[in-house]
């Protein structure tokens, strides 16, 4: 990987190759598609493209940015200095296929919108207040460039939002151990309908997103905010 502008990517020829080819398809059309979803989100939410789609945390970016990654998509992140590159990796997200701006300054919103012609998936921590009309031109090309995008914060119109309600770590015991997971329950609200929620590893030991069937009885919990 390498800087260019702030603008981190792959120094692969392959990937570069792949971009290029991103960047070419200019004819856009209005569209909408699924995009791979990790399974734990199934019952949830499915992404597709087109959409916006709002996170109150980055653990919840990185989960939706997971599925779309490992099926092959390119990824880009605009506006998150604090966003951790290792855990998303650890989550499933493909680093090659990853471009990052952490600080893109007043045009921020111009690299928002050009980062949606070269990856499937941006992620966007605002920096002030989205207006409507704003929403309305991203949305616009979104559906025309095939992609979708998660903001982190507030976004006026999103398609859906998600929220973790409440979340404990496991693996504490008395002033001692090892943090073995985090447990989350996760609320998706679309418009008027009632909401939904699942509780999930966010991630587990193993560093996967999966359901919860059934609390450890064993470990103790810390709870966190």
């Amino acid at each position: 990987m390498f800087d260019y502008g702030g603008v981190t990517v792959s120094s692969a020829p392959p990937r570069i190759k792949e971009l290029q080819e991103r960047v070419q398809r200019m004819q856009g059309t209005a569209t909408s598609r699924p995009l791979e979803t990790v399974p734990a989100f199934a019952g949830l939410i499915q992404l597709k493209t087109g959409a916006t789609y709002g996170v109150d945390n980055p653990s919840l970016a990185m989960a939706l940015m997971a599925g779309p990654s490992r099926a092959g998509a390119w990824s880009a992140v605009v506006g998150a200095a604090d966003f951790g590159l290792e855990a998303a990796a650890e989550l499933g997200v493909d680093l090659e296929r990853t471009i990052v701006v952490p600080d893109p300054g007043e045009q921020w919103l111009s690299v928002v919108a050009g980062l949606i012609d070269v990856a499937t998936v941006v992620v966007v921590k605002p920096p002030a207040r989205v207006t409507e009309h704003q929403a309305a031109r991203i949305t616009s090309r979104l559906r025309q460039r095939d992609a979708v995008l998660i903001a982190w914060g507030e976004w006026p119109r999103s398609d859906a939002r998600l929220t973790v309600q409440s979340s404990s770590w496991q693996g504490l015991g008395r002033g001692h151990g090892h943090l073995v997971g985090r447990q989350a329950t996760v609320v998706v609200r679309r418009g008027a309908a009632p909401p939904r929620e699942a509780l999930m590893w966010l991630p587990g030991a193993d560093q996967q997103i999966t359901l919860v069937d059934s609390p450890l009885a064993d470990v103790r919990a810390v709870r966190v905010s």
